[in-house]
């Protein structure tokens, strides 16, 4: 697959994270639709990574809100990690960080809008967090969380 080489530098400096195995950022980046399309058995797409990144954002989510605020209920920190981490503030988050600009999408999900469709943002965001997480472990990941989602 190519995959400019520029490309995928230019997005490991806004997202602040170098990938050891760039490859785990290329299946980040791949829409179910381009790895269908592509007919390559070697080309992955990123709802395992989106699976996986979608646990780790969750429990980071959790555990901030749990050690913020002691006294907030189960009910009330439910709300507040679910304010976080939806579809539309995922989405939005991704769109903060030019995340579409580098999605690599099907032709028909292209022509139908993939790149502002807010369930492919917020999952490629997923998806990046679990890449990072297979590339250099747990730390990396929360970090990555902390300072591109939670915002400390």
């Amino acid at each position: 697959m190519d995959v400019e080489e520029d490309k995928l530098t230019t997005l490991q400096e806004i997202l602040n994270y170098h990938f050891q195995n760039k490859g785990f950022l290329i299946q980040a980046l791949t829409h179910s639709t381009f790895a269908y399309e592509s007919q390559q058995k070697e080309i992955f797409d990123n709802q395992r990574l989106e699976f996986l990144g979608d646990s780790i954002l969750g429990m980071v989510v959790a555990e901030c809100l749990y050690i913020k605020y002691p006294n907030f209920s189960e009910g009330e920190l439910t709300r507040r990690r679910s304010l976080l981490v939806n579809k539309n503030n995922l989405a939005r988050k991704a769109k903060e960080i030019n995340l579409s600009q580098y999605l690599l999408l099907g032709k028909g999900e292209e022509k139908r809008g993939g790149r502002e469709n807010l369930a492919n943002l917020s999952a490629v965001l997923e998806a990046v967090i679990g890449a990072i997480y297979l590339d250099r472990g747990f730390e990396e990941a929360k970090e990555f969380i902390m300072n591109k989602i939670i915002e400390r």
